[in-house]
């Protein structure tokens, strides 16, 4: 009944989090991008990756406020623009894994050393925002997924709130992946667990570009 909602928490919040917390454990680009990162680079990279995606979903909050992510859905042309440079952009990742990891299987264990360092924490940073901006799926979770749990009579504020709880629930989660990729890291740093996941995650960036470019709205 909305007359007897009055509080600022949001009468649909625990479905809101279930429904939240399905979409953010479930594997996609992001956690294919923060893993090889991690693997790379250990629990900071992971998290810096982590960070970047958690901007990308703060970016497309703000948009969605505002009103931009209704005009990326509503513009056709714009949503195949943006669809397109995604799944460019993930085959890139992707290759560049699977380039990465051929080249280190085929050189001198010393010099396998010496490639494997941590990248950048502004690289893995860009990276995971990239990820995410260039996802127009996650412009359209803001613009059809939060505005079905607003109920009747909320305040406008609602969508802020339920946002927020969205970003609230990604940071958490990468802090929690990156600590366990952290606690992880003699195992992944073998050679042979890093080149295979490595692998791994270089077919499924390519398998999830391809998807993104033929999947519709």
């Amino acid at each position: 009944m909305p007359a007897l909602y009055s509080g600022a928490v949001p009468a649909q919040l625990l479905p809101f989090l279930a429904v939240v917390a399905v979409l953010t454990l479930t594997p996609g680009p992001d956690m294919a991008l923060v893993l090889r990162n991690g693997v790379a680079g250990g629990a900071r990279a992971a998290w810096w990756t982590g960070l970047g995606c958690c901007a990308g979903i703060a970016v497309y909050a703000t948009a969605s406020a505002v009103g931009l992510a209704a005009l990326l859905a509503a513009s056709s042309t714009a949503f195949l623009v943006l669809k397109l440079v995604g799944a460019v952009y993930l085959v890139y990742l992707g290759v560049m894994a699977l380039w990465h990891s051929r080249r280190r299987t085929g050189e001198p264990a010393v010099l396998r050393e010496e490639v494997a360092v941590p990248a950048p924490r502004g690289t893995a940073f860009r990276q995971g925002l990239m990820s995410n901006l260039l996802n127009p799926k996650i412009a359209l979770i803001f613009l059809t997924l939060i505005p079905q749990f607003v109920s009747p009579g909320e305040p406008a504020s609602t969508t802020g709130v339920l946002a927020a709880v969205f970003l609230g629930v990604a940071v958490l989660w990468w802090r929690m992946f990156s600590l366990a990729v952290g606690a992880l890291g003699r195992l992944l740093s073998r050679e042979r667990v890093r080149t295979t996941i490595e692998r791994v995650t270089g077919t499924v960036l390519i398998g999830l570009g391809v998807r993104v470019a033929l999947t519709d709205r």
